[in-house]
């Protein structure tokens, strides 16, 4: 358990510290501004934060906004930190350290203090640090989702498209796991560290005969599975190279599809959407993420799993607004978390 003085659920402060956006803009710079510690309802903890893990879909809102969203909003959804209130009998207790992904249509993480309901969080075991935990939220649940709506067995084979990034890293190594054959996309300065993540066959993603060398170590078949984690054109290209009822996971919309594509290939899509376990205001769905979680931490308490590279960034408007733009201009392999 976390050194922490559990007095400090009778000292708990009005007021803290956020990163907030006024607005959604191309060009959103975070301010630093004041808030009310969030009053908890009796199901919910409040969580004294330690660490933020920031991803691809934070800036992505902060540029587009979201329509539930009232502003000024503070931006953050993978979150750990130190349980300081709990009502009596609630499990997490006062002084656990947890970790959890937040509900994106309320105010996010990126505070000193947040409420969260006490079944959507994982306890982190001490053997793992604040800021390992920060890494794993966000890009280790959606590569677990999308590994088990591809049905993935083993002998099958599977691209993962980004391999080089955290979602990609993940599902890489969850992959091999499962006893999988892996291909995978990334960039040449990148086909080194995935390879040592287990992937089977690299290729570079800017190669302008990328199909047909897939084709060429992959066969005539196709695959049984991809991941999508690109979108946009992407997507019909890679339907192409799935065999016939081939299974494909998007974390991006879709784009508009080929036709005469579906009809040849008959694929089984599925859309994978963590927001929407919050959205859909579903407890199970909820429930599930938390134990998620709990899958992750285990894999990496058991050195089954290797982190991203994690690049630490200071709690302050300039680093933070930077840090996310730098998300949003692709190319990124590690992972960026705030310190606090």
């Amino acid at each position: 358990m976390p050194n922490f003085d559990t007095s400090t659920q009778q000292t708990i402060p009005n007021t803290m510290q956020a990163l907030a956006i006024n607005e959604a803009s191309d060009l959103f710079t975070l301010s630093e501004m004041n808030f009310p510690v969030p009053q908890c309802e009796p199901d919910e903890i409040l969580v004294k934060i330690e660490y933020v893990g920031l991803n691809q879909i934070d800036g992505m809102f902060a540029k587009q906004g979201f329509a539930p969203w009232q502003y000024p909003h503070i931006l953050g959804l993978d979150a750990v930190g130190v349980v300081v209130k709990a009502a009596k009998g609630i499990y997490p207790n006062v002084g656990e350290r947890v970790m959890w992904h937040a509900n994106i249509a309320q105010q996010g993480v990126l505070s000193e203090y947040a409420k969260v309901p006490n079944y959507a969080v994982s306890v982190v075991p001490d053997n793992i640090s604040a800021q390992q935990a920060a890494t794993l939220p966000c890009a280790g649940m959606l590569a677990l989702i999308c590994l088990d709506k591809l049905h993935l067995k083993e002998g099958e084979n599977i691209l993962i498209e980004a391999g080089a990034g955290a979602i990609g890293q993940f599902a890489i190594q969850f992959a091999k796991q499962r006893g999988a054959d892996v291909f995978t996309t990334a960039s040449k300065c990148n086909h080194k560290l995935v390879k040592q993540l287990g992937a089977d066959f690299v290729f570079d993603y800017q190669d302008k005969k990328l199909r047909e060398k897939i084709y060429k170590e992959l066969g005539p078949i196709g695959f049984d599975a991809v991941l999508d984690s690109v979108g946009g054109d992407a997507t019909n290209r890679n339907i192409e190279l799935m065999r016939f009822c081939g299974r494909i996971a998007c974390l991006k919309p879709l784009p508009v599809l080929d036709h005469g594509l579906m009809f040849l290939k008959a694929p089984t899509i599925s859309i994978v959407s963590l927001g929407g376990a919050w959205l859909a205001k579903s407890l199970c769905a909820q429930q599930k993420m938390s134990f998620l979680c709990k899958l992750l931490l285990e894999n990496l308490a058991e050195n089954k799993i290797q982190l991203p590279h994690i690049s630490e960034v200071e709690f302050d408007q300039r680093s933070v607004t930077e840090a996310l733009h730098r998300q949003l201009n692709g190319g990124f392999t590690g992972k960026q978390i705030v310190k606090f």
